[in-house]
This record gives structure tokens, C-alpha cells and sequence, in this order.
């Protein structure tokens, strides 16, 4: 069942970091990251995979229709593009990429999105199938700090399995 298979991977891999919420994207052929799972424990959100509830979310575009030029501005599509995982301690300190909808997304529900780790998930011809994008890492006080460095080998070789199960 490919739907456990991936909420499996984004409830494992927020455990082994304490995260508060993660998301799943997969690569569509027509080169955009379509929102297969959501998950937020502090603002209960469940969305998509074995839910049943349906994410309404755009999906994030790889590059710009009218440009094709590659979208470095969100931090998945740049995952996905640079095929590097992204580690950023506190998004609204962070340059470089375009937070703007996740400023209104907090905005609207209270949140306060801080340390992200986004991970492509890639297959072993280095071809990417998705993004695991992991939110608010949590000591042990439930307190948001950045992800840790010894956890981003873990997940990097966990998103690796998951994407060699997709492409099989």
C-alpha cells in the first residue's frame, strides 16, 4: 500500500526527530511537487495519505512556466533541484529563499514555523521521486530548536529507502 508506505516514512522520520509537523511531496511528470501527506501535532492537522482527507494545497513548481527558469525560491523545489538536503534553524531569519507563505500560513493559525530540514528523495541513479520536508525540530521540553546534525545522516538514508520503494 504506497499511501502507508509514505505516511510510514513522514511519521518515522518526525519521531526520529522530534518534529512537529512534516510534509510529503512526489515529483509529478510535469515537473511539480504535488503535496501527498501533511502532518502538524501542536495545530492537529492530518491531511492526505490513509486520512482520506484531501490537501488542497498548489503544487510547487520546479520551474517558472513563463521562464523555465529553475524555482530556487522555495526550499523544496531547491532540494528537489540541487538534489542537497536543506537544513534552515529558523525560516524567518533565512536568506536566500521565499518564505512568504509560510509567514501567511503561520499568520493564520497562531504557528510559528522555525527550523525546517528538507530532504529529496531520491532513487539510486540519483533520480529525484519527492521531498520530505520536516518542520520545528523539539528538545525534549517540547521547546522548537534547529535538526540536529546527527539526525540529517539518518533521515537522508531513511528518505533514500522510501524513494527507491517509490520508483520500484
Amino acid at each position: 500500500n504506497r499511501d502507508r508506505l509514505l505516511e510510514t516514512l513522514l511519521l518515522e522520520a518526525k519521531s526520529l526527530t522530534n518534529a512537529d509537523g512534516g510534509t510529503l511531496y512526489l515529483l509529478t511528470d510535469d515537473d511539480q511537487l504535488r503535496f501527498e501527506i501533511i502532518r502538524n501535532d501542536t495545530l492537529h492537522i492530518a491531511m492526505g495519505g490513509t486520512t482520506g482527507q484531501a490537501i488542497t494545497f498548489p503544487s510547487v513548481r520546479l520551474y517558472d512556466l513563463e521562464t523555465g527558469e529553475p524555482n530556487h525560491k522555495n526550499v523544496a523545489s531547491y532540494a528537489a533541484l540541487a538534489k542537497e538536503i536543506v537544513v534552515i534553524d529558523d525560516a524567518y531569519d533565512a536568506e536566500g529563499f521565499d518564505f512568504s507563505g509560510t509567514r501567511a500560513f503561520d499568520a493564520r493559525t497562531g504557528y510559528r514555523s522555525a527550523s525546517f530540514m528538507t530532504v529529496p528523495l531520491m532513487t539510486t541513479e540519483r533520480e529525484v521521486v519527492g521531498v520530505l520536508q520536516l518542520i520545528n525540530a523539539r528538545d525534549d521540553d517540547g521547546t522548537v530548536i534547529p535538526f540536529r546534525a546527527e539526525v540529517r545522516s539518518i533521515i537522508a538514508a531513511l528518505a533514500s529507502q522510501a524513494a527507491i520503494a517509490i520508483d520500484n
